[in-house]
């Protein structure tokens, strides 16, 4: 278990492997190979020219660090976190700490409005504006409208390189009106303690911000401003190890979550990431959780399914899912415990043929 700690982190083996970078302009069928083998290899990829308007998320970001600038009282007001709301330091209800604060919410438009008045003082209605009370979108609205059809964009291309029957098969989840999908806002505060660093900016003291853990949903779409912290887990000759993340503020960052995975019987990788918090500076981030509703059963897709693939996992309903989700460690690997043992595989194998 990797929870936040002081102490610095000396064991972890880190390495700076080339992240799958990917460029929404190039040709579609080169695009489709390469979103396809970065999910297969690595569970996450780097998207530049996503089409995402900067001033969209350009107001977001704004937005989010206005009202983390406000006094803890005030932002408390958003909590606390069961489990949507404003938290600090604890994550979850199981005991895992981090250095951080952060703002979770539900996209769906009547719940954002709700906690509106407590997220923005100055105007409410200009963070969120529910389409049932006006035509006009604020702006969470639109990150979650603009980033949302981003992510069903990619779950397209991905359903469309693994030459799937129904290419929709995993955007429609998102679309369904009854979604689980969420929006997480993080404030990484700036680290000062630079005693026993090497090059007086704190590299050396490895403080965990957000622990390991792989996110539950389907896709994570994330973006960050240019302060480094995002580790992802890879593995390689020596083992598992640590791949820091470049920060790019103009692009988002992409990875599959346990949802995926299962959908594609472990052909994609949920991918185990970490945040660390030893920055000088504040790192900020976004992520869109695209998740599907909570009565949708996810079982393997047929077309990953055969004599030397068989099924991995069995069927499971979201809500379910959230419900074992909520009830461990940060650090547990969920979807282990929805493995196929070996007479399950057999049985499902024998129907198969």
């Amino acid at each position: 278990m990797v929870v936040s700690s002081l102490n610095p982190v000396s064991n972890d083996k880190i390495l700076h492997p080339s992240i799958p970078v990917i460029d929404m302009s190039w040709r579609r069928d080169l695009v489709l190979n390469l979103m396809v083998r970065a999910c297969e290899e690595f569970g996450f990829f780097k998207l530049i020219n996503h089409g995402v308007p900067k001033g969209i998320i350009a107001n977001m970001e704004n937005e989010g660090k206005e009202f983390f600038s406000l006094p803890i009282d005030e932002k408390k007001k958003a909590g606390p976190p069961n489990p949507l709301g404003y938290g600090i330091r604890n994550i979850g209800r199981n005991g895992d700490t981090g250095e951080l604060e952060y703002l979770l919410l539900h996209t769906n438009p009547n719940s954002i409005s709700q906690r509106a008045r407590s997220i923005c003082k100055k105007d409410p209605s200009k963070f969120s504006r529910s389409r049932f009370l006006c035509s006009n979108s604020g702006v969470l609205d639109e990150y979650v409208d603009a980033v949302k059809r981003l992510a069903c964009e990619i779950l397209d291309m991905l359903g469309e390189g693994l030459g799937v029957k129904d290419k929709w098969a995993f955007s429609r989840l998102l679309r369904d009106k009854d979604s689980d999908s969420l929006i997480r806002m993080n404030h990484y505060p700036p680290y000062h303690n630079t005693a026993g660093s090497k090059d007086g900016k704190g590299s050396n003291n490895c403080r965990i911000g957000f622990g390991e853990h792989s996110d539950p949903q389907i896709i994570s779409v994330l973006r960050s401003n240019d302060v480094e912290g995002l580790q992802i887990l890879s593995s390689s000759t020596n083992g598992d190890v640590w791949v820091p993340v470049v920060p790019d503020p103009s692009a988002f960052f992409v990875n599959v979550g346990d949802t995926l995975e299962a959908l594609t019987n472990g052909r994609f990788i949920s991918v185990r990431h970490r945040a660390m918090a030893n920055s000088y500076t504040s790192r900020y981030s976004m992520i869109y959780f695209g998740a599907p509703p909570l009565h949708e059963w996810i079982s393997p897709l047929p077309e990953m399914i055969t004599p030397s693939t068989p099924r991995r996992y069995k069927s499971f309903t979201w809500a379910e899912y959230k419900k074992i989700m909520y009830s461990l460690r940060l650090s547990h690997n969920r979807l282990s415990l929805f493995q196929m043992d070996d007479d399950e595989e057999r049985t499902d194998m024998i129907s198969w043929l």
